[in-house]
């Protein structure tokens, strides 16, 4: 080797030795500190508020999902209207004041939007000034810079919090945004800037995902989720929406995923809601806690007219609610939903 080749490897040598020297000054991937000084510093901070009882607490990511057309919209914009006024909603759990809420409408249109909580379009239901309304801008052009929508606006997010100074942000959902949501490839996109935003700005989020087509006589579990094993790294807690055998207007909510608590909402101990409009706002309505096998779609499962036959005959014998629930294998609530109907 030549003496110039040998000079030229050696300044080579010194020129990385130098990189890496500087490299090593300002690296800061990881924050590193003693076990007690993490505790000292997290004393400081205020101990996590509920939202929406042990489900979702504030500073969390969340994710709510489904199959489709069960009510996740309708959950949601009752959850955020009862963050915007400060109140509980009637069977649920809310340690917090009123929250400035950022409602992401991948779903509907205003119009459609404005028939769920009206009545005929008439007598409009009246929410809080806290809760912003936001939709796509199908007019804007994506600018050159970016490579698509999602991308677009995960760079304006931040912009939009800070514009809004919103507190908590829900998006509806997950599954618009990411036409390849299966896979979750787009989707971690996504879930990735919501992470940092709740971690940087300190605000609730909410993400609503669809789940492929489960079979209704098994358990909800985190697999239903799309591309679960994935977005459930991302997620601080996450629960889900199961479509009950009792009634078609009542649906469950069991708990999946939690940080701030113990497991509670379990396969034991599901929360039984029925979806009612006695005005002019669609909600969930809470029943009763239940086991979750008591609403999974099995085989002994029977049609709707021989419940309310034997509802009937039941009732003509004298007994409540409770013992033609037992009876029947329904829950009290789905007794009582049922003899409202009737009208008995």
């Amino acid at each position: 080797m030549s003496k110039e080749a040998i000079q030229n490897i050696s300044q080579d040598i010194f020129h990385n030795e130098s990189l890496l020297q500087k490299n090593n000054k300002d690296v800061n991937s990881l924050i590193i500190n003693d076990a007690n000084s993490w505790i000292n510093n997290a004393k400081s901070r205020p101990i996590p508020k509920m939202l929406f009882s042990e489900l979702w607490y504030e500073n969390e990511l969340c994710i709510l999902f489904s199959d489709t057309n069960l009510g996740k919209s309708i959950l949601a914009v009752q959850i955020a209207d009862s963050l915007s006024y400060g109140v509980s909603i009637n069977g649920f759990k809310l340690e917090c004041a009123p929250q400035k809420v950022l409602f992401l409408d991948f779903e509907l249109s205003d119009k459609q939007f404005e028939n769920r909580y009206a009545e005929n379009f008439t007598n409009h239901y009246q929410f809080h000034h806290n809760f912003l309304r936001a939709e796509l801008n199908t007019e804007e052009t994506l600018p050159s810079n970016f490579k698509n929508y999602e991308e677009y606006l995960c760079a304006t997010l931040p912009v939009y919090i800070e514009e809004t100074q919103a507190t908590i942000l829900i998006v509806d959902n997950l599954t618009f945004l990411s036409a390849e949501n299966e896979k979750a490839k787009d989707a971690l996109v996504l879930m990735k800037t919501l992470k940092q935003l709740s971690k940087t700005k300190g605000i609730s989020i909410l993400v609503l995902a669809h789940t492929p087509k489960r079979d209704d006589s098994k358990p909800i579990t985190k697999n239903d989720l799309a591309g679960s094993k994935m977005l459930m790294n991302f997620c601080d807690s996450c629960f889900a929406i199961g479509k009950s055998s009792q009634d078609p207007s009542f649906r469950y909510i069991k708990q999946l995923k939690q940080r701030n608590t113990e497991h509670i909402y379990h396969a034991e101990n599901i929360i039984l809601c029925s979806i009612d409009k006695a005005t002019n706002f669609l909600e969930f309505c809470f029943e009763e806690f239940d086991l979750e096998n008591n609403h999974l779609n099995t085989n002994n499962t029977i049609n709707s007219n021989e419940i309310n036959e034997q509802i009937k005959l039941l009732i003509s014998e004298g007994l409540s609610n409770v013992k033609i629930g037992d009876r029947l294998s329904l829950s009290e609530g789905a007794i009582r939903k049922r003899r409202k109907k009737l009208g008995i």
